[in-house]
């Protein structure tokens, strides 16, 4: 359909892989990587924030957060990120993807830095002040989900597009590792300066005064990826797609391109005038709920499903391996060796299987398709959730415990070569240009809506069911195993939702959307296909 398309959007479509792909993944890669190092660097350092604030005297344990301040502060920030995407992805389409691009990294940096700054003479002063400062981060955090993968499908070739957005998303695995990493460098050198004993052996002495320091520098430094990328981010020229589709500037676009491309390209003025008539429909719109509106509620209601597993995964797997015997009970260690323990768990988790699931989607999402990797991913996900829950007494005995690891290692494999990739893929490339980012921010968000579910009700699910053994404050749960069969029974049901769910491999996205000049093509319906599976 290269003759119904504007010049300078077909010139895009079949661009050859150049230097300029590579910087654009860069750039939004690197708001990724500092995406996923906020939001999860706070699992790592929430055990050592009950020790210092919540440790009472004599006590036979060590302090935990409290319930409340536990769900403040790992649940804060996905709230703002919810919030974010919305508004953001509305602003995107608003006021386009450039303006607002440097806005959410500026807030980012600078709540970053007033993370680790939290101050106050109380422990509900501190946690208060790390709670303000967390909800705005997400907030920023949220903001890069519909414009980085925004902008990153409108610069694409069609040809390898869905590699080119995986791999931005798949910064986040390597936001994961650095968080991990930075968490063992810093509690290793704190923990060599300052040799604390065991709690057990003395409670005083296990925590010592600097250990303050060490989660304010594991939080500060989220704020260094993120100002580092700042300068490019504002220099990038504005998307073709929204300068041509949705600011009808045709002239701009072609300018731009050209540059961009080292091509000469021409303004084709009147044909945007005339796809613009076509494509003047709103969100609310019964032509949008009669082009995308199955297809939203597939992006909305997969990307709910998956991060309800996933973000109480990788929130509250140190809760699991402290349950199975893999981290060693609180007592037995210093805080700051607490801290190393759980970093070092989640670091190979993230090098293991987190990481090389993102870059697997890389490789194959254009041959396999979008529809086939979360099909899939969503099918071992539940497999193997299945397969850690049903035996679950099996796993916590002792010679069992690394099968235990291997196997939950494979269900972050297959969410990351399978659902956590694609449903953030695909959004960015089925609706129209002028809805892109608000409809990525809507998928996004409801998304988000999930992982806070998943945050909150696995806190409370994996209690124990004997309220005597349950966490301090905690009451009584169903327990880590019915935990485990209620987030199986979540991924099945995002693989029945993946039907709905069109495959995108291969096609522009104009011939996706319908946003070309139709004389004598194609509709938007017959471009897209009205089956969910691939074509």
């Amino acid at each position: 359909m290269a003759g119904n398309q504007l010049g300078v959007l077909n010139a895009l479509d079949v661009a050859k892989t150049q230097m300029y792909h590579f910087t654009a993944i860069v750039i939004a890669g690197m708001g990724f990587f500092t995406d996923a190092y906020d939001l999860f660097c706070i699992s790592l350092v929430t055990k050592l924030l009950g020790r210092i604030y919540y440790t009472k005297p004599g006590e036979e344990k060590p302090g935990t957060l409290p319930p409340n301040v536990s769900d403040a502060v790992i649940g804060v920030a996905l709230c703002g990120t919810l919030a974010g995407q919305l508004f953001f992805g509305w602003l995107g389409d608003k006021l386009g993807r450039k303006k607002v691009y440097g806005i959410t990294l500026i807030l980012m940096v600078v709540s970053s830095i007033g993370s680790g700054l939290s101050i106050g003479h109380s422990a509900n002063s501190v946690m208060a002040t790390l709670c303000f400062f967390r909800f705005w981060l997400g907030f920023g955090i949220g903001g890069d989900y519909p414009l980085s993968a925004t902008i990153m499908s409108e610069y694409a070739n069609k040809k390898t597009r869905g590699a080119f957005i995986a791999a931005v998303f798949a910064m986040q695995g390597f936001g994961i590792l650095g968080g991990g990493v930075v968490a063992l460098i810093v509690s290793s050198a704190f923990k060599n300066k300052y040799n604390p004993p065991a709690y057990e052996v003395n409670a005083a002495a296990s925590l010592p005064s600097q250990a303050d320091l060490v989660w304010r520098l594991i939080l500060m430094f989220g704020a260094l990826p993120a100002a580092l990328t700042y300068y490019w981010r504002v220099k990038m020229p504005e998307t073709a797609r929204y300068t041509a589709l949705v600011a009808k500037n045709a002239k701009q676009a072609a300018a731009d391109m050209s540059k961009v491309l080292n091509v000469t390209l021409e303004a084709e003025q009147q044909k945007i005038e005339r796809i613009s008539a076509q494509e003047s429909y709103g969100l609310f719109s019964k032509r949008f709920a009669k082009r995308h509106g199955l297809h939203l509620v597939g992006t909305t209601t997969t990307w709910f499903l998956l991060d309800i597993a996933f973000y109480s995964q990788n929130l509250f797997q140190k809760d699991i391996f402290i349950a199975i015997g893999w981290i060693p009970a609180a007592k037995t260690m210093s805080s700051l060796e607490e801290l190393y323990m759980i970093a070092r768990a989640q670091t190979l988790i993230a090098l293991c299987s987190t990481v090389p699931g993102y870059w697997f989607t890389v490789a194959f999402i254009d041959y396999l398709g979008r529809f086939t990797i979360q099909l899939m991913g969503f099918f071992f996900m539940t497999v193997f959730m299945f397969a850690l829950a049903i035996p679950y007494h099996h796993w916590t005995l002792k010679p069992n415990r690394i099968s235990f690891v291997v196997i939950y290692s494979l269900t972050f494999f297959f969410a990351n070569f399978g659902p956590n990739a694609t449903t953030f893929v695909v959004p960015a490339e089925i609706f129209p240009a002028r809805l892109r980012s608000t409809c990525h921010g809507i998928s996004a968000a409801t998304g988000k809506a999930g992982a806070i579910i998943g945050a909150f009700g696995f806190l409370y699910a994996a209690q124990n069911q004997d309220k005597a053994k349950a966490d301090a404050g905690y009451p009584a749960g169903i327990g880590i195993k019915n935990s485990l069969l209620v987030l199986g029974g979540i991924n099945f049901l995002g693989m029945l939702f993946t039907f709905l769910v069109p495959e995108s491999k291969g096609k522009s996205l104009e011939e996706l959307t319908g946003e070309e000049d139709d004389e004598g093509g194609e509709t938007a319906e017959q471009a897209t296909g009205s089956r969910a599976v691939p074509v």
